[in-house]
């Protein structure tokens, strides 16, 4: 039995949409019997890479890709500038953009793939947000990476925030799919669009980054605008800081905030929240194991990533992967402060970027902020930091007297930019 016909068996008999699209309420039956495109060209072990999103074609096309035992990477309009490199690093052999199926010639073999190939098992490459560097292609063995949903958990309508490109897009997918859930495919990733949608067919789950929490809060849209089904919130992707997580837990103390861990490496792992206003998490679940080496959390994972296309295995000898993640450890417990590259050196002394950010960010009228070191010929490195505020009135000189009350010297920025901070399509801080 093929994994269409499962999720048929699953779905068999039900009244309730999976999916809800474009207005339109949409169950598994019409997405699995709706046209299929002419797939004919494409074999078992082809590299495909499917341009989607979230919709009742997109979606059928990754189920039959899975079916027929293909290496599928996933990407979307928004990375478009960069669809030639994915193509090239992933070993493409097919493009199907907009229902039309592309072949794409080239005579590149990679072991992993060739692996893959000989188990006759579907795979999955996933892209890095390569904010250090080229973007790294990630293969997974899609057969182990579909196990974790075979047992059966509770399910809330949720928002598909995250993106088709995305290993938490996916998974939500995958989890709503397998039981039986309402996945809800936003219009527009915006804070008005999104909670709009929220309203309207009654969502239970947000998922989303602590960015754009950090937008909705600074858009004056809390409470006020925040609907009543809303129940969960979870957050992920990138680190939270303290003062914006303290400020929704006080305007909507009736919504459980959970953060979420995973990476595109390691698959997803479950993580759970010590509590709603707290940034410690316990990290684990089946298969998982956790330890952490000179305040960097490491992690061993049966559902781990096979390798990098396009870079060497970052696993040791023993499976360990260093996650770059510098973390605090309370009671077993992890909370994540920053990452590796995100440690300031200034005349031997070393903090984190995010002790910068967290005070700026108490600083009113601040929107989103980015910390980061640069080269300095007398302390080896100093700090500068970059400011968006809400609205013109903002005062950098304020600013300025506020963080030198605040911070230690060696902390202090040499150079405060005002402009707007960078964010990415998954919207993430780049």
């Amino acid at each position: 039995m093929n994994l269409i016909q499962k999720l048929s068996q699953r779905w068999q008999g039900l009244e309730t949409p999976f999916l809800i699209y474009k207005e339109q309420q949409i169950s598994f039956e019409e997405i699995s019997s709706q046209s299929q495109i002419d797939l004919s060209e494409i074999k078992p072990g082809s590299v495909v890479a499917v341009i989607g999103d979230f919709n009742p074609q997109s979606i059928l096309i990754l189920l039959q890709l899975i079916d027929l035992n293909v290496i599928i990477v996933p990407l979307t309009n928004e990375t478009k500038e960069q669809h030639e490199y994915f193509f090239e690093t992933a070993l493409v052999d097919f493009v199907i953009d907009n229902g039309k199926v592309s072949r794409r010639k080239h005579d590149m073999k990679h072991d992993l793939i060739e692996s893959l190939r000989a188990e006759n098992h579907a795979g999955l490459v996933l892209f890095s947000t390569g904010t250090t560097g080229r973007p790294k292609a990630i293969l997974h063995d899609m057969t182990l990476f579909l196990r974790r949903f075979e047992t059966p958990r509770p399910t809330l309508r949720t928002i598909n925030f995250l993106l088709f490109d995305h290993i938490g897009g996916i998974n939500t997918l995958f989890h709503t799919l397998f039981n039986k859930g309402v996945v809800i495919a936003p219009e527009a990733r915006t804070v008005e669009s999104i909670l709009k949608t929220c309203e309207k067919y009654e969502a239970e789950v947000l998922p989303t980054t602590p960015t754009f929490l950090r937008m909705m809060l600074m858009s004056g849209v809390i409470p006020e605008k925040i609907p009543s089904c809303l129940k969960i919130i979870t957050y992920g992707t990138e680190r939270m800081d303290q003062p914006t997580l303290d400020e929704l837990c006080r305007l909507l103390p009736d919504v459980e905030f959970r953060q979420t861990f995973g990476m595109s490496e390691l698959g997803i792992v479950r993580a759970k929240s010590v509590a709603r206003n707290s940034l410690f998490m316990k990290i684990g679940g089946e298969g998982v194991e956790t330890r952490v080496v000179d305040n960097v959390l490491q992690i061993k994972s049966q559902t781990r990533m096979l390798g990098y296309l396009n870079a060497p295995s970052p696993f040791d000898n023993d499976g360990w992967y260093d996650s770059k993640d510098v973390v605090e450890v309370e009671n077993g417990a992890y909370k994540i402060v920053g990452r590796v590259s995100d440690v300031i050196n200034v005349g031997g002394l070393k903090f984190m970027a995010s002790e910068i950010e967290r005070i700026a960010l108490d600083f009113p009228g601040v929107v989103l902020v980015k910390a980061y070191a640069k080269k300095n010929p007398i302390t080896g490195q100093h700090v500068e930091l970059k400011v968006q505020p809400s609205d013109k009135s903002f005062n950098k000189n304020e600013l300025t007297l506020f963080l030198k009350e605040k911070l230690q010297p060696h902390m202090m920025p040499k150079r405060i930019v005002v402009e707007e901070v960078e964010i990415g399509h998954r919207y993430k801080k780049v």
